[in-house]
């Protein structure tokens, strides 16, 4: 258990790293130039992608959610003020509504180009990674059983599905949203990378592992890099 446990926090540190340039390099490399191509007003973009970074601000305020992944041992773990079920299941509404988001913005990048949209698929899947192992992590720590844990983190991420829908049948009824949605992402994309992953990897002193960080960093840039060829 205890080996398991170790090379789990160490597989995490690597996941994020990558999770943290993946994000950074689909927002800079792919997403940003299409908005810059495509779009018809100067304001209506630095607007949307502060509105990205806004929401996503304002999301883990109300319900006092956090990316809370247990990278290090003996590292803060989460401050839990609550009782676990109920924090339990602020974890998996805070997880839900981020799917939600996370659903339309992939559902977004498909209707602006093919290659635009498996750049967004695969940043938003290297996030999700190290997030549901995490999430996963706290919801056995909150109190819930491996199997109920399971089912609800599932369950929580079938909104990425109705996110999708929605922005179809918006997208059906006015041709402006993508327009809006794209540059969102690169707000949200941004506070992930930067106000939830990057300050847990300075959470690593020891020079080797860092090392390791940048690599994984640098190479998830450059897998976004390579998608362009496809484009």
């Amino acid at each position: 258990m205890a080996l398991s446990r170790e090379f789990l926090e160490k597989l995490l540190l690597f996941l994020v790293s990558f999770a943290a340039g993946g994000l950074l390099g689909d927002s800079f490399l792919h997403l940003l130039p299409e908005v810059m191509e495509k779009s018809d007003s100067s304001l209506w973009t630095p607007f949307s992608i502060l509105a990205g970074i806004l929401i996503f601000f304002i999301l883990e305020k109300i319900i006092h959610w956090r990316h809370c992944h247990e990278y290090y041992p003996g590292g803060e773990f989460c401050r839990i003020h609550a009782s676990p079920e109920p924090f339990a299941y602020t974890i998996l509404i805070g997880d839900g509504l981020h799917n939600l988001i996370d659903g339309m913005v992939i559902a977004g990048s498909y209707m602006v180009s093919f290659p635009l949209g498996i750049a967004t698929t695969l940043a938003v899947i290297f996030h999700e990674i190290p997030q549901e192992i995490g999430d996963f992590s706290v919801l056995i720590k909150a109190g819930l059983s491996r199997t109920k844990a399971l089912f609800f983190n599932f369950f929580s991420g079938l909104t990425a599905i109705i996110g999708s829908i929605i922005v179809l049948i918006i997208e059906t009824k006015t041709e402006t949203f993508s327009s809006f949605i794209v540059p969102f992402a690169i707000g949200g994309f941004i506070y992930i990378a930067c106000a939830d992953l990057i300050p847990e990897l300075h959470k690593e002193p020891h020079i080797k592992k860092s090392f390791w960080q940048l690599l994984f960093f640098i190479l998830g840039i450059g897998v976004m890099a390579l998608l362009l060829l496809i484009g």
